[in-house]
């Protein structure tokens, strides 16, 4: 597992575009027969992805935790973004995922394998771990049961679907919040006007979106704006000092995360966009 510890926002300004890639983007998570992760300092979170082609893939990494099993004082999402049928097995139970499905397992689950039902049509498999300091019930939800909301509209370029899997009034959890946004044909902003929550970090994946396309993920602090070009299934670390949002050159689907000290929605610091600099 890779690690990455967190950025002084006073430093960030002075950053190259390669640095600042190699510190906030996340490529290569999913890479056939192999679970990759990186863990961030910030708030603890882990990413990662796996794409099981052949035998089922065991989640660990002794090595990096130091803890006896991966779920020993931590909390996951999965969320399937594409392909076959994932399948999931907690301590000797499955469960199947199709696509936009989300899986919680809650600490103290000792054993997870994440496998392709058919392995000529190999699953691919977003994973989400925070810290957890209470055990919850694990649990899944389909795309259809995470109560879609529509919000925006065409003519500001931010027609979307709203999914909320993993936070106080859907699956319950210690800190881990998650969810999918998909951005309808003709719409390119995500979450602008922007925000900052300092209390929490949050992860963007970025999926769906096509070959020849790029998103430009929007960072840093409303005054100091930067900007990431991201490709599909890459990741964004997103520090709590800074904003996120971004514009794609299409449509494309979203997954973002969150872990931190508080559990709510409402902690949200909006910026006007006459402050962005």
């Amino acid at each position: 597992m890779e690690v990455r510890h967190t950025t002084n926002p006073a430093d960030v300004k002075q950053y190259t575009t390669e640095r600042l890639r190699q510190e906030f983007l996340v490529e290569g998570l999913f890479e056939p027969n192999k679970i990759n992760m990186v863990y961030s300092h910030y708030d603890r979170l882990i990413v990662g992805g796996a794409s099981p082609v052949g035998e089922a893939l065991r989640l660990e990494d002794q090595e990096t935790l130091k803890t006896e099993y991966f779920l020993e004082r931590r909390e996951a999402g999965f969320l399937h973004i594409g392909g076959g049928v994932a399948v999931i097995t907690v301590d000797g139970e499955a469960y199947e995922l199709s696509k936009l499905d989300v899986l919680y397992v809650g600490k103290g689950k000792q054993d997870v394998q994440i496998a392709s039902k058919d392995k000529n049509d190999p699953a691919k498999v977003y994973i989400v771990s925070a810290n957890a300091h209470a055990e919850y019930p694990t649990r899944k939800m389909t795309a259809e049961e995470a109560n879609p909301t529509h919000l925006g509209s065409l003519e500001t370029s931010n027609e979307r679907v709203l999914n909320k899997y993993i936070h106080a009034d859907g699956i319950q959890s210690c800190q881990l919040m998650l969810g999918v946004t998909t951005l309808k044909p003709g719409s390119i902003w995500n979450t602008m006007p922007t925000h900052v929550h300092d209390r929490r970090m949050e992860a963007y994946l970025y999926f769906d979106v096509s070959e020849e396309a790029r998103i430009f993920h929007m960072m840093g602090e409303p005054s100091e704006t930067r900007h990431l070009v991201v490709a599909n299934e890459q990741a964004v670390i997103s520090p709590p000092w800074s904003i996120h949002s971004g514009a794609g050159t299409s449509n494309y689907a979203f997954c973002w995360a969150m872990a931190g000290e508080n559990y709510t929605f409402s902690d949200q610091e909006f910026i006007s966009m006459k402050d962005l600099k």
